[in-house]
């Protein structure tokens, strides 16, 4: 019998031990959770939002989070057969999430890197791409279970996982209806909705951007997706305001100071690139293209840094999860160690097996690496991927604990991968075509480990909520990669040949940027100077200033139009907190009120942009106002439209006190 029938406790969203957080579901009770009815309903989900987001990817060069979404189909699903599949269960619902969101996540790797093999004139087979996204994939997962106690039950607090709390809510919210449900899908409802006035209507444009007067190309915008703004309420203020410094960092210092030194030269030579793209030359868009040639390295080498002083941080620990799994192999040979049902993850053998397997397979199969007849060369190929696969899905899954997966900059990792694995090449002489592949094909499967981090640590943080089996869990995250990485290859393949990556339907600009900096080492003319700018703003960040070094990496990186709206929902919350006066009580249940309406903006928005990835694949997306009908007009319909919202996710606090709604 459950004990808990009221939603997850207030401590699911504070700073406190693990050991003293109740889960939902006990560690005590036993309760079905991992079946065959849950995971091929994972795997179906999975295969239908990987190819989504794969098209969204190549599209528009993001991806978009399946958690939230999922949960809710997760619940609606299971309610329509129940009638002949039988009941099921919490932890059940959360396997197929599981097994669905966690699986959909290996487009990101895969559209990030591969069409620029196409670019090239390399066209990788169908195998060759499903043995990527297969490796990654179970590279991703595998690096994640010792990562698991020192990210998600340690961090508890710290690190807030907006989906994994989201999706979570949706589920406890399913599992025990009444007033616990409503905040959720409000939330839902309000953000698809929106989403769908904004990519569907286009009643108004996704990021509205103002020029900063009296300095040269300075420009502030922000993205007004309903899941930004849930994220930042999520978050707090604290990170967002970390965050949007490190945006505008970029934006009105550096890219007026790179202005500002290039001069008229540099402006011409951008203005060229923007009439390239075939977009209208504003000083918006050359300052956009000044943030796309020169910001991202920067952004690269400060979130490179930022993540190697995450693993060093995370070494002891991890140090300690491999003397624990050990512990674990030796106790149950000697049948004398119980470990908790909720602390349980997969045997140490299986990720040190799983690793070694993948790693061999790489280096004798020539497959994957089927450019070089050496195996010495393949050999070196696959040690990269061990190596750069480890270290970027700590990166990963811290970073999603902070900014969501949505905002995950997967593309930044991938760019100090090639960066590293293209100087390791040439410092062994091989600067031919097949280093330049070899390096893409690396980075490929480290983008999918990445990527796969990210979505995993959600799903654990979720399961760690619950109450849920990290072991169950993670097995499904393997079938979930089994069973989608050919569908996610076959997709990316068919939309290449229907419309030329490339080309306007299919730009992939994430890809092209990629092939870019291959293009830049091997030719030897990357920006260094900008690399280790960022290199050097990570490490005063950190060392001077003693702030979180990688979410201020992460606005360096990422538009500053993304961390607006994080700041915003941030500030948000702690207005609301407090106007509670230290009355902790309140404090706590209104919190509680505005993380249930900001993860169903989260869920909201995400579900809508599956839907909208589904219409382009079948080319049924409507075109009913085009993004500029009203020309500046259609900007203050989008603001009065974020506003709107933020005054809503306000209103989602309200608790009722003494007979009145305390605002």
């Amino acid at each position: 019998m459950k004990q808990k029938k009221h939603g997850l406790p207030p401590e699911a969203y504070e700073k406190i031990p693990a050991d003293k957080y109740q889960p939902y579901i006990p560690k005590t009770e036993s309760m079905t959770e991992l079946t065959v009815k849950s995971l091929i309903y994972g795997s179906i989900f999975g295969i239908l939002f990987g190819m989504a987001n794969a098209y969204l990817g190549l599209m528009a060069g993001l991806t978009i989070s399946t958690a939230i979404p999922l949960a809710v189909i997760t619940v609606a699903v299971a309610r329509i057969f129940q009638r002949w599949t039988g009941k099921t269960s919490i932890l059940e619902n959360n396997i197929t999430k599981t097994a669905g969101s966690a699986s959909s996540s290996l487009a990101s790797g895969i559209i990030f890197t591969i069409p620029a093999l196409f670019l090239w004139g390399y066209k990788p087979g169908l195998l060759k791409i499903t043995l990527i996204a297969l490796a990654g994939g179970l590279l991703g997962v595998l690096f994640m279970i010792p990562l698991r106690r020192f990210l998600i039950r340690n961090e508890h607090g710290n690190l807030p996982y907006p989906e994994g709390i989201g999706s979570a809510e949706v589920l406890v919210a399913a599992d025990t209806g009444g007033t616990q449900a409503k905040n959720v899908f409000y939330g839902l409802g309000i953000g698809f909705l929106y989403t769908f006035l904004m990519d569907i209507i286009k009643l108004f444009p996704r990021d509205v951007w103002v020029k900063i007067p009296f300095i040269k190309k300075a420009h502030l915008g922000m993205n007004t997706r309903p899941a930004l703004l849930g994220v930042g309420y999520i978050l707090g203020l604290r990170i967002a305001i970390i965050m949007v410094a490190g945006g505008l960092l970029s934006w009105l210092v550096i890219i007026p100071l790179i202005g500002y030194i290039g001069g008229d030269t540099l402006t011409q030579s951008m203005i060229q690139l923007v009439q390239e793209k075939g977009d209208p030359v504003t000083d918006l868009n050359i300052a956009k293209m000044i943030w796309e040639k020169y910001i991202r390295y920067i952004g690269a080498g400060a979130v490179a840094t930022a993540g190697f002083i995450t693993l060093i941080k995370s070494i002891p620990t991890m140090i300690a999860s491999f003397k624990i799994g050990i512990q674990q192999i030796r106790g149950r040979l000697a049948n004398n160690v119980e470990i908790d049902r909720t602390d349980h993850d997969l045997s140490i053998k299986i990720v040190f097996g799983g690793i070694f397997i993948i790693a061999i397979v790489l280096a004798i199969i020539p497959t994957i690496f089927d450019f070089s007849p050496s195996f010495w060369f393949r050999l070196l190929a696959a040690l990269c991927v061990a190596l750069f696969a480890f270290f970027f899905t700590t990166v990963s899954a811290r970073i999603v604990g902070l900014v969501g997966v949505t905002s995950n900059p997967t593309s930044g990792m991938i760019i100090a991968t090639l960066i590293c694995t293209s100087l390791i090449f040439l410092g062994l002489g091989i600067t031919n075509e097949a280093g330049k592949v070899a390096a893409l094909t690396v980075g490929a499967v480290v983008g999918c480990a990445a990527s796969i981090a990210g979505d995993t640590s959600q799903d654990l943080k979720a399961g760690f909520l619950l109450g849920a089996t990290p072991s169950k869990q993670q097995i499904a995250e393997l079938i979930g990669v089994l069973t989608t990485c050919f569908f996610v290859a076959g997709s990316v393949l068919i939309l290449g040949k229907a419309y030329t990556f490339g080309s306007p339907e299919l730009p992939a600009p994430q890809a092209s940027m990629m092939m870019m900096v291959i293009d830049g080492i091997f030719d030897k003319n990357i920006p260094w100077l900008l690399v280790f700018s960022g290199v050097g703003i990570t490490l005063i960040v950190h060392f001077l200033f003693k702030l979180p070094s990688l979410a201020f990496a992460v606005g360096v990186y990422l538009p500053v139009s993304t961390m607006v709206p994080i700041f915003f929902g941030g500030l948000i919350r702690k207005v609301v907190e407090k106007r509670c006066k230290g009355n902790k009580n309140l404090i706590n249940k209104r919190r509680e009120g505005g993380i249930l309406f900001g993860s169903g903006l989260v869920g909201g928005d995400g579900l809508m942009g599956v839907l909208v990835g589904l219409l382009v694949i079948i080319q049924a997306r409507p075109k009913i106002l085009s993004s500029d009908w009203a020309g500046p007009f259609s900007i203050l319909v989008g603001l009065a439209f974020f506003c709107g919202l933020a005054y809503l996710l306000i209103r989602s606090t309200k608790v009722a006190k003494s007979g009145t709604n305390d605002l």
